[in-house]
């Protein structure tokens, strides 16, 4: 069974750091491109970062570009969102996903992400 587990999350000061994992169970990464996505109360989800199934390619969107990176483990089947300088609009419940894109650009629209975690709060707060 394919799935997707968060963590990481938290509450952390404006300009901190976080690192958020997601560990994929019953799937290898090198099939799917993961995306990273965070929905705050009263918005609409947003694609924050994501990497192609080489690993080679990634995504930002630019709210979060040059602040936040986007790295895996295929050995732990595992893909991390390093956040950096963190601030209070970044606050949300972060998701991660998966679509099986073999080899091509991933894109930050949720539509062709077929699995999907739980999701973990980060609370950027002083």
């Amino acid at each position: 069974q394919l799935q997707l587990v968060e963590s990481g999350g938290g509450l952390v000061q404006p300009g901190g750091s976080l690192t958020l994992s997601c560990a994929a169970s019953g799937f290898t990464l090198d099939w799917y491109a993961i995306g990273w996505f965070r929905q705050a109360p009263g918005k609409e989800r947003e694609g924050v970062s994501c990497l192609s199934s080489s690993g080679t390619s990634s995504n930002y969107s630019d709210s979060v570009k040059g602040r936040f990176t986007i790295s895996r483990d295929t050995a732990k089947n595992t893909v991390y969102l390093q956040m950096n300088d963190l601030k209070p609009e970044d606050t949300a419940v972060y998701y991660c996903a998966a679509w099986p894109l073999l080899n091509r650009r991933c894109v930050l629209t949720s539509a062709g992400y077929q699995y999907w975690g739980q999701g973990t709060q980060v609370t950027i707060s002083s």
